[in-house]
């Protein structure tokens, strides 16, 4: 897809350019967005306002000059670190609301392992948070990951580095590491 001929057409407001990249990249978008949430309804408000974002940046004469994808996962999870701020859930509140699961104990397991995770993901610092996800779950290299966050590709690779042995401290398991050398 040819980011730079439809990022100009979208700056025209051609809606045939808009509802390109609306439909090009709104699945990615909300993909990344339900991988951190965990929540579907929050995926497709993030997703929203993720694209009412970026046509409030291009009404005001801003947005991306290149690098399309990149922003519009940079102003997700912009969204996403702005819900964490404003509404945490502790993980004794988690495990309390999803305790009366019993019938279905491997179910309730799942859920506070995933749980967990997502905490661990968010004890990171923004920038590592972002590299683990894109890098890990969106399936990026560490190129685009370096072109989406304006860095070396050289401080990607120390973040991803940093990030995951954050992430083994924080999820080992009476003793055992969860997450393996790459």
């Amino acid at each position: 897809m040819a980011d730079e001929g439809l990022l100009e057409r979208a700056r025209r407001f051609d809606l045939a350019a808009l509802a390109e990249i609306y439909d090009h990249y709104s699945p990615g978008v909300y993909r990344y967005a339900a991988r951190l949430l965990g929540d579907s309804s929050l995926a497709e408000e993030c997703t929203a306002e993720t694209f009412s974002r970026f046509l409030l940046a291009l009404r005001n004469g801003g947005g991306p000059q290149d690098q399309l994808q990149a922003y519009l996962y940079r102003i997700a999870h912009n969204w996403i670190t702005d819900y964490y701020r404003r509404q945490p859930v502790p993980m004794q509140e988690l495990t309390e609301d999803i305790g009366v699961e019993h019938d279905h104990p491997g179910l309730v397991e799942e859920r506070i392992e995933r749980e967990r995770v997502r905490s661990a993901l968010f004890s990171l610092t923004p920038d590592q948070r972002q590299v683990v996800v894109l890098r890990f779950l969106e399936g990026w290299d560490h190129e685009a990951i370096a072109r989406a966050l304006g860095k070396p590709v050289g401080a990607v690779k120390s973040l991803q580095h940093r990030a995951l042995a954050a992430l083994r401290r924080m999820l080992r398991v009476e003793g055992e590491a969860v997450l393996d050398e790459p």
